[in-house]
């Protein structure tokens, strides 16, 4: 059984998307808990009507607020935190517990166009989604254009992901994509649970990871699965506007909690 927390605000047709491949990819049973920040286009109402568990929250909160308001109220052992402007892949979440199991880890995330096995192929996948969301992004963010622009990224998009789950099978990189993060509940008493304070949360939860590793050597750091892909939209939402973060007053910068080494090596690691 799979807790999965996503936070939204609007956009109903990218959550209708992301629930129509959520049900039909996901292997095992799972809660959806979703954090509604405000949204006034019914989103909160047609997740509550496909029987998610919807905290509506009365102004916009940041990432990591909403992620620990959803771990208040899960269920499960395995804890996913998914972005709702993606589409998961056929098993994604089994392939994922999979992978972790046999590699040890505790938290990991999947691949995707943000970074997958090497420099090199990152760059082919960008270029590609970069053009394809060029040319149709100027048609909006409906499910039509939504959809299209994922058939031409991939064109056969399980048979994509079922040749990477092959090819790449439990094979991991050291590093983090952060719309789909998966964790052991377990996890949360080594390094914690969001820090609040960190919009920049998955950066964040990979240093904590990482210094955590080296000075007590209880869990691995974040690693990528790379046999388990994601399509990510990647900020093309964005458009829908955002009001202000209601916690906005609470949020510090990476370069306020860390030092300029850890936050190098984050640079080096992003490349």
């Amino acid at each position: 059984m799979i807790s999965i927390i996503t936070a939204i605000y609007n956009q109903r047709a990218v959550n209708e998307l992301f629930w129509e491949h959520l049900q039909r990819y996901t292997h095992n049973p799972f809660e959806l808990i979703i954090i509604d920040n405000g949204s006034t286009d019914g989103s909160a109402e047609f997740f509550e009507s496909v029987g998610a568990k919807v905290i509506r929250n009365g102004a916009n909160y940041s990432y990591p607020h909403c992620q620990n308001q959803g771990i208040a109220v899960a269920q499960y052992d395995w804890l996913a935190f998914l972005n709702n402007d993606i589409i998961v892949s056929p098993d994604w979440d089994q392939k994922l517990v999979e992978s972790m199991t046999a590699n040890n880890l505790e938290v990991a995330t999947v691949c995707g166009i943000e970074q997958v096995e090497n420099a090199r192929a990152t760059r082919t996948l960008k270029r590609r989604w970069k053009a394809i969301k060029n040319v149709l992004g100027v048609f909006g963010s409906g499910k039509p254009t939504l959809r299209l622009m994922h058939r031409l990224m991939y064109l056969d998009w399980e048979g994509f992901c079922h040749e990477r789950q092959q090819r790449f099978h439990h094979q991991i990189k050291e590093g983090f994509v952060g719309n789909t993060v998966m964790m052991r509940r377990a996890a949360f008493d080594k390094i914690g649970t969001w820090d609040e304070r960190q919009q920049g949360a998955d950066f964040d939860l990979f240093l904590r990871s990482k210094t955590r590793a080296r000075d007590v050597g209880d869990i691995r750091p974040v690693h990528i699965c790379l046999d388990v892909f994601v399509h990510h939209y990647i900020r093309l939402t964005v458009k829908a506007g955002y009001p202000p973060f209601a916690d906005r007053d609470n949020l510090i910068g990476l370069s306020d909690k860390w030092s300029e080494e850890d936050l190098k090596f984050l640079q080096e690691m992003n490349k």
